[in-house]
Parts: structure tokens; sequence; C-alpha cells
């Protein structure tokens, strides 16, 4: 029975290896941590990430070959495919910092791998990195001094999460990428292998190792170039009066564009976007192309110009202040069907609205936890509610900043009854109907929409 290590128990590492080990029984799955905190989780009955679908995998499995550890060392030893799934950060110091991968991370982790390692090992990259990364990692893994060998292989992740088990069950495309000789070769039909017990193989595809490296980042940029492409238009659409939901609907049709990804919004958050684009940003500056970095700098600028201009609104529409008034907060989470806070828009709105001295009052069916430790060390009148209906209650306003299904099933009249009037509703995600809202009495601001106010 071959055997399957992960290395790191986070987003990436945990769904992944649990669909492995639910698709493949003739493997034994290990997933390893240095978090005795996050592994005792993995093993309980309350997982430390939300995302649907993924208790009924991990108990169908666990105890049975999907094992979590916090012994790195036996793992390595015992593994015949090591997956490196550790965190890797945009730096916060030194060259590169706010742009650059932070890698001392896979690097640690490429030094355990020769240190405990006593046979050859293939060695997957599964975290977001920067391209000709493997490089780095193959030099440290061969500076070994007991004549072992290890292959590198490029397996990058793209998962959406919220429906990551989806995503994972079946995917658009696998990518494995590996070095142009034999031993790169057949290291890529092992791992080819594992996929192909349940994805057709022509969605699997094998490239060489810095295209597999660099597609990641690609496409991760082109979808967040997309997201900040609408969303700037949302806001000629303000202006001039035209319907976002008009304007992509039709656009979209035509197949060279597809309506995919095409939802104006408060802006994109996650893990990945920022980081990935921003990876981007560095390496084309590192190899002399400035115009190119740039170019993909402009989708980071656009995405943190959709959260001011969304609180300028607030500002204009609430008499240009703010200020001790109570604003509802629905949704912290960067989207819905997580609990993951990572760069979300309602991190910076909140911080801004706080600047204005309003009172937050905020809500969300998952994130509450991360959001008070993205808020830990923000100044200002904070309540974390797991009552919608008790951060509604006296606001001023709302501010939807996540599409969770949930609160469109909100009672609303009752909402409204319980608020300040005259009552604000800025929806961040166009969530909610329109005109109902207004029937209501709210007067509704929504994203690259006319308002509907009763002034």
């Amino acid at each position: 029975m071959k055997k399957i290590l992960c290395i790191g128990a986070g987003y990436v590492g945990g769904p992944t290896m649990a669909v492995i080990a639910d698709k493949c029984p003739q493997y034994t799955v290990t997933v390893v941590d240095i978090n005795e905190k996050r592994i005792a989780a993995w093993n309980s009955d309350d997982l430390p990430i939300y995302e649907p679908g993924l208790d009924e995998v991990v108990k169908r499995c666990r105890g049975k070959n999907l094992f979590y550890s916090t012994d790195v060392a036996k793992g390595i030893k015992e593994a015949d495919i090591i997956f490196v799934s550790v965190n890797t950060p945009t730096k916060t110091f030194g060259a590169g910092a706010g742009r650059a991968a932070d890698l001392q991370y896979l690097e640690k982790t490429a030094r355990s791998i020769i240190e405990h390692a006593d046979s050859d090992k293939i060695v997957v990259e599964k975290s977001t990195l920067p391209v000709r990364t493997a490089q780095a990692m193959s030099r440290i893994l061969h500076s070994n001094t007991r004549g072992l060998k290890f292959q590198i292989i490029s397996n990058p992740e793209f998962l959406a999460e919220g429906t990551a088990i989806n995503d994972l069950m079946d995917p658009d495309r696998v990518l494995i990428g590996g070095l142009e000789t034999e031993e790169g070769k057949k290291a890529i039909n092992e791992i080819v292998e594992i996929y192909a017990n349940w994805v057709p193989r022509e969605r699997i595809i094998t490239t060489n190792l810095w295209s597999s490296e660099l597609t990641k980042l690609v496409s991760n940029a082109l979808l967040a170039q997309r997201v900040s492409s609408v969303n700037s238009i949302s806001a000629l659409c303000e202006k001039t009066e035209a319907n976002i939901n008009e304007v992509t609907a039709a656009a979209g049709r035509d197949t060279r564009i597809g309506a995919k990804f095409l939802k104006a919004s408060i802006g994109f958050g996650g893990s990945c976007f920022k980081k990935d684009i921003l990876n981007l940003v560095y390496l084309c500056g590192y190899y002399g192309l400035p115009e190119v970095a740039e170019y993909w700098e402009q989708v980071i600028k656009m995405n943190e110009f959709q959260s001011r201009r969304f609180v300028g609104n607030m500002l204009a529409a609430m008499f240009n202040t703010v200020a001790d008034k109570k604003i509802a907060i629905l949704g912290f989470a960067f989207k819905a069907d997580t609990g993951d806070t990572r760069e979300s828009p309602a991190i910076s709105v909140c911080r801004q609205l706080l600047e204005e001295r309003a009172r937050l009052r905020i809500h969300d069916p998952k994130a509450l936890e991360n959001a008070q430790l993205d808020l830990e060390d923000a100044a200002g009148d904070i309540t974390y509610c797991e009552d919608p209906y008790e951060a509604v209650k006296g606001a001023h306003a709302i501010a939807v900043m996540t599409d969770w299904k949930c609160f469109k099933e909100l009672d609303f009249k009752r909402i409204y009854e319980s608020m300040e009037k005259p009552a604000f509703l800025f929806d961040g995600r166009n969530l909610l109907d329109v005109d109902e809202m207004y029937g209501i009495g709210f007067n509704v601001y929504p994203i690259g929409k006319k308002a509907k106010t009763h002034f």
C-alpha cells in the first residue's frame, strides 16, 4: 500500500487529502502539521475549517486510510509521495516586502524532508508558488549527504472556497508539471495515477514544471482581473444610471467573453487573488518587465478603490457623517459558504467606518471568530452578534458584505421596523431585491445600479 503524506493541514491540504483518501482506498494518506490544536480539530467532530461536504468525506475515511498527526518526522520517513501544502504569504519584511512570496516555510519544510527521509521521494508542490521555486526546492533537497533522489512535481490547486469539495470531486482540470527527464516523466505518471482514480484522463493536463507553477498565478490573476474590470464599470454605471446587471448579462452572452466572474460587488478577497497578483507583479519587476508589473498592479488598485468608493457612498448618503451611528455589517467572510476572512473586503470597510467613528454591529453565520481576530487591534465600538436581528436593532444602516443565501431569507420588514429612520441599506453584493427593499421603506444603494431613495 503506497503512502501519501501531506505537510500542512490548512484550507488546501485538508480537503484535498480527504478526497484523495476517499477516492483512492489503495493509498494510505496522512496529514501532518506542527499546529497541535489544528490536528486535534481534524481528529474531532468539529473540523478546523468550514467547507460544505467536507465533514462527510472526512468521516468516511478517517481512521481507515486517512490519518492526522503532529509527527512530521515519522510521516516523512514512511511516505512514498509528499505533498507540500504550507503557507506562502506575501513578505512583510526585507527585499520584495508587500509583493514577493515569503518562502521561509517552504524552505523549512524542504530541510525537514532531508533531515528525516531515508529513501527516495516524490515531492509535490501544492502551495501556490512563484515560478522557478521548484529549482530552489530541488537544490535544497539534493544537498542531502546520503545520496537520496527527489523528484519535484508542481500540482497547483484550483479550489474555490465554498465549493472546494465539488471542485475536487469534479475538477475542470488537474495540472501536473515535472521535469522533462525520464525520471521526471515517471514521477508525473505516478501523480497522474492518483487522480486518474476518479478524474477523466482528458482533464489531467501534464506540462513542464515552470508552466505549471506559472499557470496557477496566471489563473488567479485573470479571474481577479475580471472582477476588477466589472467593478470599474459598476462605478460608471452608477454615474450614468446604467444597470451593471444588464450590461454584464448582455456582454456575457458573447461566447468569447462568457458570463462567469462578471458580477459586480464590493471586491474580491480570499487568500489567493491579491497574494498571487502581487507575486506576479514582483516577478515581472524582477525579470525587468515594469510595464507588465504595472498592468497587473492596477487590478489590486481597482479592488482597493471599490471598497473606498463603497464607504464614500455610505458617507455621502448618510449626510456626510457616520460618527456615533450604528452600522450593521451583514457578513464578514470574503464569500459565502466559508468561514475564511483572509483579505475580505469587510476588513477594509469596517476599518474605514471605525475611522469615521461609526459603531459597528457585525454578524456572520460562520466567520465571527475570524472577524474578531481581524479587528482585534482596531479601535472603536464593535459588537459581534450571533443573531442578525440583534445586529440590526437600532442601526442607522445595514451594509451587506457577504452573499450568504440565508440573508435573503431574513424578515426585512421586521428589520426595518427595528432600525433608526431613515433606514439605509448598502448592498455590497447586489444580493437583495432593490424594489422589494425600497417598498419596505429602505433607502437602497446597490453596486452598479441607480439608488432608490425616499428623499
